[in-house]
């Protein structure tokens, strides 16, 4: 089975797709070219049904594929809730991490699919998990200037590390003032960020900022 048969067969018609694997059973635990199981890609697609099905028949919700990749993780790629909250339930694993150290929140986040953040949030998916670079899912949030999940990820129960640098030293902070994000920025300070972080170039994310988000946040922290 190559990789066509297997995406194909992910695009048909439930219960054409339900008779073909009443034909040959097999096709539930066969993988293709790049390791995906149907599952991984029924998850990709947002197949609700058909990813049910393919869990009642008792398919490895957590199967990864050439990638590490899990069916929650591209679930969480693609902004499925439905299909992240079918999978949980089926006992899937919120932390587990890819190739590139990414897990199925830190793509949500970076994404902007906010229910499936709440979603993995409450099932206390690791807040500070961090990728190949080191960056958490702060960093990602703060430097596309995701404001309404970071306020959301900054008032979970869970708290994140709000100074934590990544392998340039880099803080969430850091990336927000440097791509002038500055309701992140400022929310950032907000719950307590420090902008006087260094990275290994010795720069603040004060250092960062453009002339006129400095101004303000030199005058919210008290700076001289």
């Amino acid at each position: 089975m190559d990789t066509v048969d297997l995406y194909e067969l992910s695009e048909l018609d439930f219960n054409e797709l339900e008779n073909k694997i009443t034909e040959n059973p097999n096709l539930i635990t066969t993988k293709d070219v790049h390791h995906r199981l149907l599952l991984h890609w029924c998850a990709l697609k947002g197949r609700e049904r058909a990813v049910e099905y393919l869990l009642s028949r008792n398919c490895p919700v957590d199967s990864v594929d050439e990638t590490n990749n899990t069916p929650l993780i591209l679930a969480s790629l693609k902004g499925s809730l439905q299909v992240v909250e079918i999978l949980i339930k089926a006992g899937a694993n919120v932390n587990k991490k890819n190739d590139q150290g990414h897990s199925s929140l830190q793509y949500a986040c970076s994404k902007g699919w906010s229910d499936v953040v709440k979603c993995l949030l409450e099932q206390n998916a690791d807040v500070n998990v961090k990728d190949e670079r080191g960056d958490t899912p702060l960093h990602r949030l703060a430097s596309m200037g995701r404001t309404e999940i970071l306020r959301l990820y900054l008032t979970n129960a869970v708290k994140p590390i709000l100074d934590c640098p990544n392998r340039e030293g880099n803080t969430p902070l850091h990336y927000a003032c440097e791509d002038d994000e500055s309701a992140c920025a400022l929310l950032l300070i907000e719950h307590g960020a420090s902008p006087l972080v260094l990275n290994k170039e010795e720069k603040t994310p004060l250092d960062l900022c453009k002339p006129a988000l400095r101004r303000v946040i030199k005058e919210k922290c008290g700076i001289e």
